[in-house]
């Protein structure tokens, strides 16, 4: 139990960061969230702070200021005229105090000499005060009657925060400077932006959990739609989504839960009618080959009187002949497609040299003169012979056909996707593919000229020759050689998954009753190179070419 536990922690893990990759929309409504939420709270947490600052720093600074001129109008205004250095002393201590202010008392002594006295010469002096302090509070406002006033200003000494103010007593009275420290108001300062920004980092979280939230609650119908449509697309087309409420994301179940009920009904409409048309096309095949088989035993009876027969009545006897011939292959290519497509279609493989299948094809139809072959022995492949040779019939009798000569197969053995294969390319020199025609070579009924409708072959060889490749698990292609000519590449895995070995007589067209009385093969290919793939010598007008006999 542990060892599932242990496995479906990375699956929990993929499928959490997966709904958080880049691109989704939770992560992007997570961060809008928080980006408006972090936007609100450090403007709230600014004007807080600075209204606050503003705030504390006044108050403190007009209790200063305040209490420093009540000060001096009480002590140095009681000063005489030219003080002594001693009572400017002696008046600086009582204004200035270590729990208060510092304060430095400037004024002219008897023998007309300067004397600044402060309160605590370690702590601050004259030099301490700012130069443009000095001079605002030496001028003399004229408009207010002479009058000076209090001046303040903020300033830093070594690294600490300082008020300094300087007022001069009316009447040439002494001037004094205070020095006022707002460590603490900084300290409070410093208290309340920490708190604001602790409020800010919770109101940020506190806004992607309620992003999470939102994103949840509304990104869980739309996560159940996509599962939904994913589910439809498998083929599960009695899908339904859950609808609850009335908003838009209801709306949207209810307008997926229609479109996949019309969806359902239209294919239910369609494969009705598509196993009805199956169904006639295999039972239209198999009621005419009763009267098929008795019109070919007729025929054939022609076929041996036909020299004895009136010269005028001989074509038409031969026509009747060739017709009666095609409309019989043609009957067994249509109940061999019914068979691919109901999927009843089986392999009955056996393992067997591939050259020797490959030439006993061509001896079977005369055409070792026409063909080059390269195909060493001892390539053994696990397949179904018939079926392979229904195959070779119908790519090299489309070569032969529709393109020039020479024609040649080559026969090799690779691997690919992990598997080994044989690879059979039949080429040819003949004009080519045109490029137009190449997506629909292997189309049933597909013709390179529409205007020629009427062929010998029946349009469904190649597309035969496809479905016998993709039933042994491999694949046809078709192209142009680089130097001219067609080139179609077959590719047979050498042991077809499951390596499923069949018995059951009437998987493959012709095996009603083994050879027939015309010399044709059990696969329904007679040695003139009729194939069941529906084509002349093994063709298909699904390739048809310029210069090819459409």
């Amino acid at each position: 139990m542990s060892g599932a536990h242990d496995a479906s922690r990375p699956a929990r893990a993929g499928r959490w960061f997966g709904r958080l990759r880049w691109t989704s929309l939770r992560l992007r409504l997570v961060a809008v969230f928080a980006l408006v939420a972090l936007t609100a709270a450090v403007s709230v947490s600014g004007i807080a702070y600075w209204l606050n600052r503003d705030a504390v720093l006044t108050r403190a600074q007009n209790s200063a200021l305040n209490d420093f001129r009540d000060s001096m109008q009480r002590n140095a205004a009681s000063l005489p005229v030219e003080p002594t250095c001693k009572s400017l002393q002696n008046a600086a201590s009582r204004i200035g105090g270590p729990d208060s202010y510092q304060v430095v008392l400037i004024d002219t002594a008897p023998d007309s000499s300067p004397c600044a006295a402060p309160s605590d010469r370690d702590v601050f002096t004259l030099d301490d005060v700012p130069q443009s302090l000095q001079r605002a509070v030496d001028t003399r406002h004229e408009n207010d009657h002479g009058r000076y006033h209090l001046h303040w200003e903020r300033i830093s000494l070594q690294g600490h925060p300082y008020l300094v103010a300087g007022a001069r007593v009316n009447g040439d009275g002494p001037t004094g400077y205070m020095l006022k420290s707002l460590d603490a108001e900084r300290k409070d300062l410093n208290s309340l932006a920490w708190s604001l920004g602790i409020a800010t980092l919770l109101a940020l979280i506190g806004a992607a959990l309620l992003a999470q939230a939102a994103g949840s609650t509304v990104l869980r119908p739309v996560r159940r739609l996509g599962e939904a449509a994913q589910r439809l697309g498998e083929g599960h087309l009695d899908t339904r989504l859950k609808v609850t409420g009335t908003d838009e994301l209801a709306e949207m179940s209810r307008t997926f839960n229609n479109a996949a009920e019309a969806l359902e009904k239209r294919v239910e409409e369609l494969s009705a009618r598509e196993a009805a048309s199956r169904r006639f096309v295999a039972d239209m095949s198999h009621e005419l080959r009763t009267p098929l088989t008795a019109i070919t035993a007729v025929t054939d009876v022609l076929e041996d009187e036909a020299e004895a027969l009136d010269p005028l009545i001989a074509p038409a006897v031969r026509l009747v002949v060739s017709e009666t011939r095609r409309l019989n292959e043609l009957v067994e290519t249509l109940m061999e497609v019914t068979r691919f497509d109901a999927g009843t279609a089986k392999l009955r493989v056996d393992e067997v040299d591939v050259a020797d299948m490959i030439m006993a094809c061509m001896d079977a139809r005369a055409w070792v003169d026409s063909v080059e072959l390269d195909a060493p022995r001892g390539v053994l492949a696990t397949l179904d012979p018939r079926r392979l040779d229904v195959i070779m019939a119908n790519l090299i009798g489309n070569a032969l056909k529709h393109g020039g000569s020479p024609v040649r197969v080559t026969l090799r053995r690779g691997a690919s996707g992990g598997r080994e294969e044989i690879v059979v390319a039949v080429s040819d020199h003949g004009p080519g593919i045109p490029e137009d025609v190449l997506p629909h070579v292997f189309d049933r009924f597909y013709k390179a000229d529409a205007s020629r409708a009427r062929s010998e072959g029946s349009g469904l060889g190649l597309s035969i020759a496809m479905e016998n490749a993709h039933i042994h698990g491999g694949d046809i292609t078709a192209a142009n050689a680089p130097g001219g000519g067609a080139v179609f590449t077959l590719r047979l895995p050498v042991r077809p998954a499951g390596d499923e070995r069949d018995d059951e007589p009437g998987d493959v067209p012709g095996d009603a009753g083994g050879s027939r009385a015309d010399g044709s093969d059990a696969d329904g290919s007679d040695a003139d190179g009729f194939s069941a793939g529906g084509s002349d010598a093994g063709g298909s007008d699904a390739a048809d070419r310029p210069g090819g006999d459409a």
